[in-house]
């Protein structure tokens, strides 16, 4: 039937869990529902797409690690300055190495060969050349769970709880 995002009281996504778990935390008053699909469930209880926490519960901070298939799924599989998505993708420093650049979130994304090659060891400015989106660390390791799920047009009410996707 689907999936359903939980919020924590606070509103910021904590989890995705299926849509029986959502309504035992619905019945048994744990959570309260915020969004719904219009489908009833039990003749009388609408489906829930969202639902939020009635206590708010501590989530210790995980940092994503900083690894190629996070840098290319964070970009979307896709060339940061011409939108190319095939093989040919290749990671690319903003600030070259060379010229004191690092290697974090906010220096790396996805190019193809052939933007990587135009720009060089340049920045993108230098280069003329300009980012789609600026590169910025995920929030959260669900961050891409529920990327996954907007971008597939399943779940499009959750965008409203999610920063930056």
């Amino acid at each position: 039937m689907g999936k359903v995002l939980v919020l924590n009281a606070s509103y910021e996504p904590l989890n995705i869990t299926s849509w029986r778990r959502a309504v035992v935390l619905l019945i048994k008053g744990k959570a309260e529902q915020v969004e719904h699909n219009g489908k009833l469930i039990y003749a009388e209880l609408p489906l829930p797409t969202v639902i939020r926490l009635r206590h708010y519960v501590r989530v210790p901070y995980k940092e994503i690690p900083l690894t190629r298939r996070n840098i290319l799924h964070r970009d979307g599989h896709s060339c940061q300055y011409c939108s190319y998505s095939g093989d040919e993708l290749t990671l690319d420093h903003v600030v070259p190495r060379s010229r004191g650049g690092g290697d974090s979130w906010e220096n790396i994304v996805t190019a193809c060969v052939r933007c990587n090659v135009k720009k060089g060891n340049r920045t993108p400015k230098e280069a003329n050349m300009t980012l789609r989106h600026p590169p910025h660390q995920p929030y959260s390791g669900l961050y891409f769970e529920v990327a996954k799920h907007i971008k597939s047009g399943l779940h499009q009410e959750w965008q409203k709880y999610v920063i930056g996707i």
